[in-house]
């Protein structure tokens, strides 16, 4: 079933619990209010993504990540490594799915480099390196205004030990795995030698696009921390190069906006609205507990982490908020349902985002391996993350 069938379900069902009075209209005004500014957020970054892949500013990152690896696998995964954790931190889990995965690819491929060590941990970090800001991903951006709309970076302080253990611990399990692929070798070519025709080609088709691109991403970094509605400088971003495309490059049409995610998302959020008033929350309190203590904290995110598997983070979030009742609980959420849902496919859209790149891409995946490789990671990377939270919380 496609995302946007799939939301049209959930947002019909929404209306059905509107209409019989199981979802009042005040409450999906307050519903409204407060996922309102998240979901223009969603839309305009995907805008500004897309419009600076469209430039260029992506494929020039990747065609001097493969000459900064200098011939050594290793170095080039890591870089690749680096730039997922900075892409999710900064533009969130779907962006590195979306965008990311094929510059990887097309990386390793040049490099002469099997694209799965490079596959894999790009999807492995776009969820586990998504704890950190509340721009990282739609459940932080949930949780931030469930604190009260801390500042990004009090919202940082309260997740940067278990963000720190939610990027090493899988760094240090896919390093484990590939070891043998990432002691080769691979000539490493200047920049400006790379093909015209490459994906990763250094020559942008057109260089005042590429600098613009930079340039708002580089304005847009820092505006997006800065304590200010995430929405509004994102929106100005995505103007600013709407303008400048709408001069030089017709690529401007209304699919650049995601309105199957923007479906789900709404259908979703009116649903989980209406299990709770049904009493959802009481009968996961008896599975997720109520404690403060660091067992129960395991348990809060342990359950987490198992919902995002079985349906995906976004409604096992939405379902497990009402009990989490205190900071310490909503990061300990948080750290279940970001860095474990790496087990099926489903788990988080970003994992069949980057599923469905790789597609076109021709580089298959076993899902029965996948999931293998999920369930060792989840448990250590949740489990060591609540573990980071236990000493940083005191």
């Amino acid at each position: 079933m496609s995302l946007a069938v799939l939301g049209g379900v959930l947002l019909l069902a929404g209306l059905a619990a509107v209409a019989t009075g199981v979802l009042p209209v005040p409450d999906v005004l307050a519903l409204v209010d407060r996922v309102g500014p998240i979901l223009g957020f969603v839309a305009a970054m995907t805008v500004v993504t897309e419009l600076c892949s469209e430039a260029g500013v992506f494929r020039w990152v990747a065609g001097r990540l493969r000459h900064w690896g200098r011939g050594r696998a290793w170095l080039l995964w890591l870089l690749v490594a680096g730039i997922a954790v900075a892409s999710t931190v900064f533009l969130s889990l779907d962006t590195t799915a979306v965008l990311l995965t094929p510059v990887v690819v097309q990386v390793a491929r040049q490099a002469g480099l099997p694209p799965l060590p490079f596959a894999l941990i790009t999807v492995w970090l776009a969820n586990t390196a998504s704890l950190l800001l509340p721009i990282s991903n739609l459940t932080n951006l949930l949780a931030q205004r469930t604190l009260g709309g801390l500042a990004p970076w009090e919202f940082a302080a309260a997740t940067a030990a278990p963000a720190l253990a939610a990027v090493v611990v899988p760094l240090a399990l896919a390093a484990l795995i590939f070891r043998r692929d990432l002691r080769k070798p691979y000539a490493s070519v200047p920049v400006h030698r790379l093909g015209a025709g490459s994906a990763s080609a250094a020559a942008p088709d057109d260089p005042l696009l590429l600098g613009t691109g930079a340039v708002v991403l580089c304005l847009l970094l820092p505006a997006l921390v800065s304590g200010l509605p995430v929405w509004l400088p994102s929106t100005a971003a995505a103007l600013a190069l709407a303008v400048v495309f709408a001069a030089r490059r017709r690529v401007l049409t209304p699919m650049l906006v995601p309105w199957s995610l923007l479906l789900f998302s709404g259908g979703l959020f009116l649903v989980m609205a209406a299990a709770a008033r049904l009493g959802l929350p009481a009968l996961l309190t008896a599975v997720a507990g109520r404690g403060e203590s660091a067992a129960d904290l395991f348990r809060l995110a342990g359950t987490g982490a198992v919902a995002a598997n079985v349906a995906n983070n976004l409604p096992a979030y939405l379902a497990l908020e009402p009990v989490a009742g205190s900071p310490d609980r909503l990061v300990a959420l948080l750290i279940g349902v970001n860095a474990g849902p790496v087990i099926t496919p489903w788990a988080s859209l970003a994992t069949l985002l980057w599923h469905d790149r790789l597609v076109k891409m021709n580089v298959l995946i076993n899902w029965w391996g996948y999931a293998v490789l999920g369930l060792i990671l989840a448990p250590l990377v949740v489990g060591l993350g609540v573990l980071a939270l236990v000493p940083a919380r005191g």
